[in-house]
């Protein structure tokens, strides 16, 4: 059963997971923390993007001697297959661990997975501990190998019908896209303009970008998007095609900024049905900004 600093270790595991995302693609954002013998911090590491080293070698590597006898607290279960590093679970049984503790199981896990094979050797291994707080991280990139297809948020300012309206890039939705677009492989403009949330964040030859503005043809652009290698992709903006995205249940997550009205208000007679975002979505989250409330919605 997890302890206290087992606790507090995921949760710092899943803090620093987090730095991964907007980069890792196609691989997953992973944290791990490695506690030695006596429950204390012995080294940390995250991933980055494919091909480099997977979180839990950096963490043994920051923790060298002190990880022997410790405990490996990791937001994902560690690989077992050999692709451009040796697998996760192989490092942690060299490093002479006691114990892994994960929170969320890996759904491409080859054979057995890399926690039974852990227990083959001899390492004590605990799952599904804290799982709902590491899928805060880890959720897109899921969802993403469910769906066959990247992990869609739309984000934009509405007109007083609650329908998207003005351009984002005027509007107060513009700041919040700038804060976000480090967590996304992919930000589609409403121009049709395509670009690495993090420039240059997946590095070479592993992360393909489009070149062009987006395809008019829906079944083409989904394709060509989910072949880039993304998983989670930001469009921004109030253009058609986004409404039409939208409409063809391919949208997973809304954010929306609408405009303040006053105490008492009705609506034009020509606007019809007054909305917050598009039918199919459930209120997650409703913030007060300064001039707007921002929702945002998951779909049902």
């Amino acid at each position: 059963m997890a302890n206290a600093d087992e606790a507090a270790a995921m949760r710092r595991a899943i803090a620093i997971s987090a730095q991964g995302l907007g980069s890792t693609s196609p691989n997953p954002p992973v944290g791990c923390v490695i506690l030695d013998s006596e429950g204390r911090t012995a080294g940390e590491g995250y991933h980055v993007r494919k091909g480099e080293s997977h979180a839990e070698v950096n963490a043994l590597s920051a923790a060298g001697k002190r990880a022997e006898g410790g405990t490996a607290v990791v937001t994902l279960e560690p690989c077992n297959h050999h692709g451009r590093t040796p697998p996760c679970r192989e490092a942690l049984i060299h490093a002479n661990v006691a114990r892994v503790l994960i929170a969320v199981m890996d759904p491409t896990s080859r054979g057995e997975g890399g926690a039974a094979l852990l227990r083959r050797a001899g390492v004590e291994v605990e799952q599904d501990f804290l799982a709902d707080e590491a899928l805060l991280v880890l959720s897109t990139w899921r969802a993403s190998l469910e769906n066959g297809r990247p992990f869609i948020t739309w984000i934009y300012e509405a007109g007083e019908d609650g329908k998207p309206g003005l351009s984002s890039a005027q509007g107060v939705a513009l700041g919040e896209v700038d804060s976000l677009r480090g967590s996304y492989d992919l930000v589609i403009s409403q121009e049709g303009g395509i670009e690495e949330g993090v420039p240059g964040g997946h590095g070479n030859e592993v992360f393909h970008l489009p070149h062009g503005p987006l395809s008019t043809d829906f079944d083409k652009m989904l394709e060509l998007l989910s072949n880039t290698g993304a998983r989670s992709i930001l469009l921004s903006g109030a253009a058609d095609q986004f409404s039409r995205i939208a409409s063809a249940g391919m949208v997973d997550q809304v954010i929306s900024y609408l405009p303040r009205t006053s105490p008492s208000w009705a609506p034009r007679e020509d606007i019809g049905r007054v909305t917050a975002f598009p039918d199919g979505y459930r209120l997650t989250d409703v913030t007060r900004m300064a001039s707007r409330v921002r929702l945002t919605g998951r779909r049902t």
